[in-house]
């Protein structure tokens, strides 16, 4: 009888529940990770992300799985011990190796450069400028972050959550401060499932009612040698200007050539479905794993998640406010709510400015004006990527 409660006890203290016992925060990530379940299953937040995020975060908090090792790749040299990962990794050590090497992120900016139309941006070319200033978010926020006692890596990957593109935010945070990886994938793309919920109130906030029912001109068509020009030429300025910008923005525009010629479609639909969603649960899930209770449950991950939100108030200002500078330098003619479209959030900010101005006016239709700058943020996040980086790597 002794010998099987000797067993049992044994069992109880090598069993997961001792683990939460010993640190309750192990409880607290698995609420929280049912809940991040909850938002994308039920509520549909950005679940092709989210939800294999949600689900790594779960399994990392069930104390005694060893799902991932992160002190494999958090060392005191700053390089991942290759030779712990191959010998003694795990399927989630494998996978990460693809965001701690930069790999995953320019794959996914590929598979959306196959769905990017950037039509609307060559046939408007001042909307670059939109989706310029709505990087001001980026940049207020690395101050901000600086100012609360973070180190300049920290801060600008704090930062480039503004740029509301989630694998921008990876690929930066990869780079500079992969021991905050987790809770700032979180949050962006937390935030960026509440593009919809946080812009409105500032949009309509800096604009007039008059403003906001501005009804834009047509935009003229744009040939197909202009869409396949655009991308190559976009690669050579962007690289040579900004190196380190090169592997997310080549990466972008080969995409969009490979859709624009015409003459890949074969790999063109395999860059824009499977391989995209394979990596999309590769990047998801490991990142994922990343939210142990020992480095997410701080109070350093709170600060993020505030300041993650200033970023993209701060973004949406920043492309509305130029906004309605065009808006008076053209005498009315450019509509002041395609400027909060110059965030990244592809095509969703888009449609937010399509529907305030609707609340407005039901015959105005933004979307394709929205769009310039929505794509032209996409690049803006990237350039911006390549500065942080060259500035603080």
């Amino acid at each position: 009888m002794q010998g099987f409660l000797d067993a049992v006890a044994g069992i109880a203290r090598e069993s997961g529940f001792a683990g939460i016992i010993e640190n309750p925060g192990y409880l607290i990530m698995i609420v929280i990770a049912c809940v991040l379940l909850y938002l994308a299953i039920v509520k549909q937040f950005e679940p092709l992300l989210l939800l294999p995020i949600a689900f790594g975060m779960l399994l990392a908090n069930l104390p005694g799985s060893g799902i991932i090792h992160m002190e494999f790749f958090l060392t005191e040299s700053g390089h991942p011990d290759f030779l712990n990962v191959l010998n003694n990794g795990g399927l989630a050590d494998m996978l990460y190796l693809g965001v701690k090497l930069g790999i995953y992120p320019p794959l996914i900016f590929l598979g959306i450069g196959t769905m990017t139309d950037f039509g609307p941006l060559i046939s408007n070319p001042k909307s670059l400028l939109l989706g310029a200033a709505a990087q001001l978010g980026i940049f207020m926020t690395y101050f901000g972050a600086k100012m609360l006692g973070f180190t300049a890596q920290e801060a600008g990957s704090i930062g480039i959550i503004g740029g509301a593109d989630g694998p921008t935010a990876i690929y930066v945070t990869s780079k500079l401060a992969p021991h905050l990886l987790g809770a700032i994938a979180v949050a962006a793309y937390s935030y960026m499932a509440l593009v919809p919920v946080i812009q409105p109130p500032i949009m309509k906030a800096l604009t007039t009612k008059k403003e906001r029912q501005i009804k834009m001109t047509q935009l003229r068509p744009v040939s197909k040698t202009e869409k396949v020009i655009f991308p190559i030429m976009c690669t050579i300025l962007i690289s040579l200007i900004l190196p380190s910008a090169a592997p997310l923005v080549g990466m972008l525009m080969l995409g969009n050539l490979m859709k624009e010629s015409g003459v890949v479609e074969r790999i063109c639909k395999t860059a824009g479905n499977e391989l995209m969603n394979i990596i999309t649960i590769f990047l998801g899930f490991s990142v994922g794993c990343t939210t142990s209770a020992d480095t997410f449950f701080t109070t350093q991950t709170l600060f993020i998640i505030l300041l993650g939100i200033i970023a993209f108030g701060f973004g949406t200002a920043g492309g509305v406010l130029l906004g309605k500078l065009m808006c008076w330098a053209t005498h009315g003619k450019v509509n002041p709510l395609i400027g909060s479209a110059g965030v990244s959030a592809v095509p969703m900010a888009a449609r937010v400015s399509q529907k305030v101005g609707q609340q407005e006016d039901p015959s105005n239709f933004l979307l394709m004006h929205a769009m310039g700058p929505n794509v032209a943020g996409v690049i803006g996040s990237a350039v911006a990527a390549g500065i942080l980086i060259n500035m603080l790597g």
